[in-house]
């Protein structure tokens, strides 16, 4: 891809970084750290809560514009933030961009909260486990009206729900399209810290995502987007379809 001359961007500057060995660490370090705290809790978008690191959110909607997919997938819905967010990108895209999330449960209020949003009319909500039969049927019914589907993977970070989310999600995205994985960030937290959580630093989204592109070739790792974040929940999660 060509670079306008206008753009800021400095692949030279993104490479020197991304080979600073003591910057790398600090920026794993300050990841680990904010887990401690629940800092990426600490953001909302147009009045719902994101649950997402500012700076994922700028690639994401990066992804959105770049891409302009007409479809939305998410796995893990939680308050509704990340849907909104989508769906107001879209918004701003216009055309027929609709966000399609799952979600195991969605609470009450949340759901209120998001349907009574104005951005609602973007917004369909299939309740059940991601990785069910059933709700997959009804998810790849609904993709079969599309053709530009990106897909986000946010849900149970355990290695198998992950790896089997992959396996159900992935073909639902076509040459040139995005999918990201999230989460892959609880690899590199420090394994003293009780988070109590159903994954460890062996077997999580990163172990996940290392098996599943071990056995498919449709997609790479975008890696201008991955060298560039430094601060990220998915380090290594943004993929690239490359092939149909």
């Amino acid at each position: 891809m060509t670079q306008d001359p206008n753009d800021p961007f400095d692949p030279a500057a993104i490479a020197a970084m991304n080979g600073d060995a003591a910057m790398m660490a600090a920026a794993r370090r300050f990841v680990s750290k904010t887990f401690e705290y629940g800092y990426y809790r600490n953001f909302k978008w147009l009045g719902r809560p994101i649950i997402q690191y500012p700076q994922d959110v700028i690639a994401l909607q990066e992804l959105i514009w770049d891409y302009r997919p007409t479809l939305v997938v998410e796995t893990g819905v939680a308050h509704g933030g990340s849907a909104i967010f989508y769906a107001s990108i879209l918004e701003l895209i216009g055309g027929r961009g609709e966000v399609l999330g799952v979600e195991v449960e969605f609470r009450e209020h949340n759901k209120r909260a998001t349907r009574e949003h104005s951005l609602a009319h973007r917004v369909a909500v299939v309740e059940g486990s991601s990785v069910d039969a059933d709700v997959v049927k009804q998810v790849r019914a609904i993709a079969a009206q599309h053709e530009r589907i990106m897909v986000v993977l946010d849900s149970l970070h355990t290695h198998e729900h992950v790896l089997q989310e992959l396996r159900e999600y992935s073909p639902l995205v076509k040459k040139g399209g995005p999918l990201v994985v999230f989460g892959t960030s609880v690899a590199y937290v420090d394994p003293d810290l009780d988070l109590k959580r159903k994954w460890d630093i062996a077997r999580n989204p990163k172990s996940a995502l290392e098996e599943f592109m071990a056995e498919n070739d449709r997609f790479i790792v975008d890696a201008e987007m991955n060298d560039k974040l430094l601060i990220t929940d998915a380090p290594g999660g943004y993929l690239r379809c490359v092939r149909d």
